[in-house]
């Protein structure tokens, strides 16, 4: 099946657990054939719960999923052609690497030769061709989880589903293993689906991301898109920083609109819909995106953080309005401004971007 064409997609799920707990609240998503598609949120959101409903570890309360077209919502894990990744690796101590690559397979009948075969092909895409004889205890985390990747993409399923496969290895190991896996996505040609709550993770591997709080999906959208375009509060809060402002539209041009604050300050802001003067309106600010050491704004510098390759400053405007502001640092490594200074400040046109709620 070509790329972009879906390959799976849920209708109107809910699942209501035991109590009444309601996990998911009629969502809708489509996945598409090739894609690394990322469910993303804090813990329970809902996304391991969706991320479940496809394995088939659990079924909808309502609700279609359908697997490149046909209905999989009630037949169990062993009939869906899909493979989990979880956090926690189960391999088999007893067995080697190849015979836990190969597990699967054997259990499907494979002729051995087959079976040699994908073992072979998987583990040279993870990087651990050599490692073939010895056994989980004789390998360090990083390359369990290798192994762990390589047992679930040997039979080459349809989907792969990933339940923050990454979250029990050190940031280092982390931060290398996000490009070994989009890179295993990309030559496999496997849709992954991955879980996550880590928003680094799901903006640095995704294609498109879909952010989750409280059983529905609040945006979905390439991370280019989920960041610099946040639909709600949740989302620009969620993913990365924001200042959140508010204010009333005082004049609308175009797509835009000069948002002014109780105490007068103005701000040019993106629209989000429909609008008209005198509205009441939320708008949000990315700490990078204001400039510093020059503009109509002035404001105090009340604190600043050196961050290594940049510092965090937090600027007071007026009474009403306090502003989280980022700049890289120059080469010396110092930070331009101290505490108690009066900073000018610009926020360039488009950098503001109003808020549905």
């Amino acid at each position: 099946m070509a790329a972009g064409q879906s390959a799976v997609e849920a209708r109107g799920i809910s699942k209501v657990f035991p109590g009444g707990v309601k996990a998911l609240d009629d969502v809708s998503v489509t996945i598409r054939e090739n894609e690394f598609f990322t469910l993303l949120g804090p813990s329970g959101c809902g996304k391991t719960t969706l991320l479940r409903l496809i394995a088939g570890f659990e079924f909808p309360s309502a609700g279609e999923i359908l697997l490149h077209g046909l209905d999989i919502a009630h037949l169990p894990p062993d009939r869906r052609p899909v493979n989990t990744v979880f956090q926690h690796y189960a391999l088999f101590p007893h067995m080697t690497v190849a015979e836990n690559v190969g597990f699967g397979l054997r259990m499907q009948g494979r002729p051995k030769g087959e079976i040699d075969r994908a073992v072979d092909q998987a583990l040279a895409l993870v990087k651990m061709a050599d490692y073939g004889a010895r056994r989980p205890s004789q390998l360090s985390g990083g390359q369990q989880q290798r192994v762990a990747f390589a047992r679930a993409i040997a039979p080459r399923p349809q989907v792969l589903l990933l339940d923050e496969p990454l979250s029990a290895l050190d940031l280092k190991l982390r931060q290398a293993m996000r490009g070994e896996l989009k890179t295993l996505q990309r030559e496999t040609g496997i849709t992954f689906i991955f879980v996550t709550h880590d928003q680094e993770e799901a903006l640095t591997m995704s294609d498109r991301i879909a952010v989750m709080s409280a059983g529905k999906i609040q945006q979905i959208g390439a991370p280019l898109d989920i960041y610099e375009s946040p639909v709600n509060h949740f989302v620009a809060d969620f993913i990365g920083d924001s200042n959140f402002i508010e204010g009333a539209i005082d004049t609308i041009k175009g797509d835009a609109a000069v948002v002014k604050t109780p105490d007068g300050i103005a701000i040019a802001a993106r629209m989000n819909g429909p609008h008209k003067a005198g509205d009441r309106i939320a708008v949000a600010l990315r700490p990078e995106k204001i400039l510093l050491g020059a503009g109509k704004l002035k404001g105090e510098v009340r604190e600043a953080v050196y961050l290594g390759t940049s510092t965090s400053y937090v600027i007071a405007l007026g009474r009403a309005v306090t502003l989280s502001v980022r700049e890289a640092n120059d080469l010396s490594g110092k930070a331009r401004f101290a505490v108690g200074d009066t900073v000018k400040l610009d926020i360039p046109a488009g950098a503001a971007r109003m808020l549905a709620d």
